[in-house]
Formats: structure tokens, C-alpha cells, sequence
């Protein structure tokens, strides 16, 4: 039998630029808004009919972002970020991008379908934890009767949980976004991007949002801007 060959039917766009920063599950940043542009063979709105119908979409897409092993296998435990990066735990019961194919499963809120003159429907969703230029390999509504299981168990995930950080931006910096985009941004960093191993008062972090490379400390779990350098495009 031979394996089955996926090709990407759309790409996402984001304001986060590289995979630092990028919140560790799909939901956290509620806020964030992103786009899905589709390839030209499924710029047509008859793949799409009845899509508003949905909340929720499933989206099937490939952590680009992590360099491939060219043979072998990889590692078959991984250190999650939720347990401090400490403890390691077998792939398949994480949610880890170290994974044999790469393959991320995000379940997001559907926002809207516009109709674009160049690029066709474009789907507009939040709270995606993808970023820009990811690929996207398949799209799958969300079913509340198949696919929600409030009384399941989350094995390690029930037993930890995350401190949202209080975000500090001076007003000038501030004043670099709209509205809706700081608040995306405010969202972003009070999820705390840094690596879990990671916790020096002194260092200096960068994460690139929408045209900055947004420049951040944190301390006493208080994310404090020190400043944006406007990012140059290639």
C-alpha cells in the first residue's frame, strides 16, 4: 500500500509572525484573529456552502514551523510545556508539534467568509494558535453532539494549570495598534510565551506581532513592553 499524499488546500495568516509566542493550544487567545486563504483550485464558494451554518471549525494543518528529521525516528516522549518542561511523557498522549508527521488538529471559532477579487473566499476565524504561512491541509466543522465531551477526563492537563500574566504597555507603544490589535496583543502576552524553562527577571524577549518585533520582560508575573521595532518586510 502506498502512503497517502496531502497537499496543502490553504494557508493561514496571522498577526504572529514566528512560532515564539504562538499560545500553546487553540481558545487561550479568544482575541486573536487570523485568515484562511485558499488555493486556487477551492477558490470557489461551492466548496463553502453552509459553513456560516458553524460556530466552530476543526482545522488539519502542519507545524511548519519545526525542522523535519531527514531519517529515523523521532523521539517517542516530549517534555510538555504544562508540566514546566521537566517531565517527560509519551507524543501520543501530549499535544506536543514534535510529532512523527508534524500534523496539528485546532478547533476554532468561525467569524465570517468574505469573497475576495484576487483571492476568493476567505475564511476569518479566532483564537487559533497557528502561525502566518502555516499550511493547511483539511477544514471539518465543529459538531457539539460528536465532539464535545465536557465530563471527559484530560489526564496530566486537570492536574496543572496556567497563571495569566498581568500585561504592562506604555501609552507610546500602545499607540502603535488599533484597538482590536492590542487587545490581541495584551491577550497574547498574558499567556506568557516564553519557553517554560525560562525565568529570568533580566532577559529581554522578542515576538513578532503584525509590523513590530514586540520587545518584552517579565517579572513577578508581570509582562512589561519595553519596545517595538518596526520589522522590515522581505
Amino acid at each position: 500500500m502506498h502512503p497517502m499524499e496531502i497537499v496543502p488546500i490553504a494557508h493561514f495568516r496571522s498577526p504572529l509572525k514566528s512560532k515564539f509566542g504562538i499560545p500553546r493550544q487553540s481558545g487561550l487567545a479568544e482575541n486573536l484573529t487570523g485568515s484562511i486563504v485558499f488555493e486556487p483550485p477551492y477558490r470557489h464558494l461551492e466548496a463553502f456552502r453552509g459553513i456560516e451554518d458553524f460556530d466552530y471549525l476543526w482545522l488539519i494543518w502542519e507545524f511548519s514551523g519545526i525542522r523535519r528529521q531527514e531519517s529515523g525516528v523521532r523521539s517517542l516522549t516530549v517534555r510538555p510545556p504544562r508540566l514546566g518542561g521537566n517531565i517527560r511523557m509519551g507524543v501520543f498522549a501530549t499535544r506536543s508539534p514534535f510529532r512523527p508527521n508534524h500534523l496539528g488538529l485546532s478547533c476554532v471559532r468561525f467569524d465570517r467568509i468574505e469573497e475576495h477579487p484576487d483571492l476568493g473566499p476567505v475564511i476569518y476565524v479566532k483564537g487559533a494558535d497557528l502561525m502566518d504561512g502555516t499550511p493547511i491541509y483539511d477544514i471539518k466543522p465543529y459538531v457539539v453532539y460528536a465532539d464535545s465531551h465536557p465530563e471527559a477526563k484530560s489526564g496530566f492537563v486537570d492536574q496543572t494549570s496556567w497563571k495569566s500574566l498581568e500585561v504592562e504597555i506604555p501609552e507610546h507603544l500602545a499607540r502603535l495598534f488599533s484597538s482590536s490589535d492590542l487587545e490581541t496583543l495584551r491577550q497574547t502576552l498574558s499567556l506568557d510565551p516564553r519557553p517554560s524553562y525560562h525565568d529570568d527577571a533580566e532577559r529581554i524577549y522578542g515576538m513578532p506581532f503584525g509590523d513590530y518585533d514586540v520587545r518584552f520582560v517579565v517579572a513577578a508575573d508581570v509582562v512589561r513592553v519595553t519596545g517595538c521595532v518596526k520589522l522590515t518586510r522581505k
